[in-house]
């Protein structure tokens, strides 16, 4: 096949480690793009940069892509000051990534999320049901979706191995809470490829497939294993009481790996993670790979990665992953009845004058919404409408000007309202650069920014409970 009959292959999360052996794997089948924040090179790919929490930037990326591999976790901070949940971040740049590309015509998403136990959605831990958030707001905009859920994927850079080698390599006994007997099946990398192999050119086969390798066992017995694996004796002692916030203190200490990280996953691990049967699965574990099998192939493709010197480039990388010096900001709203996220967002534009009544003033000419004290000829922010990128399910402002804002950044501070999940609505704010200095704003602007949103979320709740009067009007008052 031709670079030309390649079909085109948008990957988002291409360098992470599962995307970096993706990419491997699919150079010869695939013409392939990833999406990346910062400029990169190599041979198998077409880079394209782009930042997953700009819509226009996730547009521009997609053009001309025929389906698209959607690799993306946002459990690590992206701005210098980020305020939200790991589930609204995630939920953002999934609902960019099913805009995008819909409106780039691409044929067929495939999501590698996570194994989800069979309970009521409430008992889930808040990263499970980030997931299921992530499945749904991926196919919320008509592109087939096929979900491939996977439990701990062991291949060489993964960050959950890494976390469970760390344990296993520097405690002489391993502390076993309650959590540690929950069963599990870990999937080979390998078998992971397999899968996605499998899924991407058959939109006509979308749904949602749990994957996993040969063996079943919890967390404890796989620790176990993994000690066996490197030659180490670990005896057990079990902590029946040994909460999640401990546990997830407990492992960051030892490992070193980000609380952020450590505390949805350690969250989520008091739940049974084993794939239910179905024809995909039954096809992998014909030749898939035993979890010792796995854990010693990546064990000896990261002891020959680290056998040169990289020093240089570590620090390269962690200056790259540094969060820029931007403020990132998104609050959950409810939606009222009837109203879309452009309703939501002339509701915000009257009400704001009312809230900050007589400590502030806000003043509206046109498409532009100025902040400020009385009496001050300056405002305090300015924000302007952009018509063009706004549409009934998503309002978009422009930071323009304002004494508390930068504006001379490569990207303009915005303010948005989306709907998202058909009955929520996300106030999100983007590459915000405060002119006050950090801790000043940190203790000031920022806090005021949250009871805000707090207040609004207050003020859309009584519109719900009186869904025929404010908000009835809100609607009729459309333009």
């Amino acid at each position: 096949m031709t670079a030309t009959e390649r079909p085109t292959l948008a990957l988002a999360g291409a360098s992470g480690f599962v995307g970096s052996a993706l990419r491997r794997a699919l150079a010869d089948e695939y013409r392939l793009v990833g999406l990346s924040r910062r400029p990169r090179r190599s041979p198998d790919t077409e880079w394209r940069v782009c930042d997953l929490y700009s819509l226009l930037d996730v547009e521009q990326a997609l053009a001309g892509c025929d389906v698209a591999l959607y690799l993306v976790h946002s459990m690590l901070p992206s701005a210098r000051l980020t305020q939200g949940s790991f589930a609204d971040l995630d939920l953002v740049l999934a609902d960019n990534f099913a805009r995008a590309a819909a409106k780039a015509g691409v044929k067929h998403i495939v999501y590698l999320g996570g194994l989800v136990p069979d309970l009521p959605e409430a008992e889930l831990s808040a990263h499970l049901r980030s997931r299921l958030e992530v499945e749904r707001a991926l196919g919320a905009h008509g592109v087939p979706v096929t979900a491939l859920r996977a439990g701990l994927v062991v291949g060489a850079g993964g960050s959950s191995l890494h976390i469970m080698v760390s344990l296993v390599k520097r405690l002489p006994a391993m502390v076993t809470p309650a959590w540690t007997a929950s069963p599990t099946q870990p999937i080979a990398l390998e078998d992971v490829i397999r899968a996605v192999r499998h899924a991407l050119p058959r939109p006509e086969e979308a749904g949602v497939y749990d994957i996993g390798g040969p063996d079943v066992m919890s967390y404890r017995e796989m620790m176990a294993r993994t000690a066996r694996v490197l030659g180490k004796r670990r005896p057990t002692l079990p902590v029946p009481l040994f909460t999640p916030e401990l546990s997830t203190l407990w492992v960051t200490l030892v490992t070193g790996a980000p609380r952020a990280l450590v505390g949805p996953l350690v969250q989520s691990l008091r739940h049974a993670m084993v794939a239910r049967p179905n024809p995909l699965l039954a096809s992998l574990l014909e030749d898939a790979q035993g979890f010792e099998e796995a854990l010693r192939a990546a064990l000896d493709e990261e002891a020959r990665a680290s056998a040169t010197p990289r020093v240089a480039d570590r620090a390269a990388e962690r200056r790259e992953h540094r969060p820029a010096r931007t403020v990132r900001s998104v609050q959950r709203l409810p939606r009222p009845a009837g109203l879309d996220a452009d309703d939501v967002a002339r509701a915000y534009l009257d009400w704001l004058p009312r809230h900050l009544w007589p400590v502030l003033r806000a003043e509206r000419d046109g498409d532009v919404v100025s902040l400020g004290f009385w009496g001050l000829p300056r405002p305090l922010l300015e924000l302007t409408l952009s018509a063009e990128r706004s549409t009934p399910d998503r309002a978009l402002f422009y930071v323009t000007g304002g004494l508390l804002a930068r504006t001379d950044g490569p990207r303009p501070g915005r303010l948005e309202f989306r709907r998202v999940m058909g009955d929520a609505v996300l106030a999100a704010i983007h590459d915000f650069q405060p002119a006050l200095p950090w801790p000043v704003y940190k203790a000031t602007q920022a806090l005021a920014h949250l009871e805000v949103m707090h207040a609004f979320g207050r003020h859309l709740r009584a519109l719900e409970r009186a869904p025929t009067s404010a908000a009835g009007k809100l609607v009729e008052a459309r333009p």
